[in-house]
């Protein structure tokens, strides 16, 4: 009798494991889409002032009063007269990709921890020096 049981919980087992396969199995054999169908176009690179504003980048916004962004921070110094505050565009580029010149600044280092590339720090130190 013990026989018999084992059995029929076997077959039992089995069948519920090709029960369950087949559905796993179809789906795994769905044709692949084509490559052109599943690329996206490439987004359009921000300018400097995109990313200045933008929440999703520099964010300059979150601290700084800037020219032009909407519910500005108060946090950091408002970012005008940026010709005047430095005169040497590099020393502003070394600023905002690291921050270490200045202790205790709660800036982050947007180059030095990838939160910027150098072309788009670049391009963010275009515009401010703009202002």
């Amino acid at each position: 009798m013990f026989n018999s049981k084992m059995k029929q919980l076997m077959s039992a087992l089995v069948l519920s494991t090709a029960v369950i396969s087949v559905p796993f199995a179809a789906h795994a054999q769905e044709p692949a889409k084509p490559a052109a169908a599943a690329a996206k176009p490439a987004a359009k690179p921000m300018d400097g002032k995109q990313l200045t504003i933008a929440n999703s980048k520099g964010n300059c916004l979150a601290c700084h009063m800037v020219a032009d962004g909407a519910q500005p921070g108060n946090i950091g110094p408002a970012i005008v007269a940026m010709k005047l505050r430095y005169p040497d565009k590099q020393k502003l580029y070394d600023k905002i990709w690291a921050q270490s010149s200045v202790p205790n600044s709660m800036m982050p280092a947007f180059g030095q921890h990838g939160i910027l590339t150098d072309d788009e720090i670049n391009k963010i130190v275009d515009y401010i020096y703009t202002l």
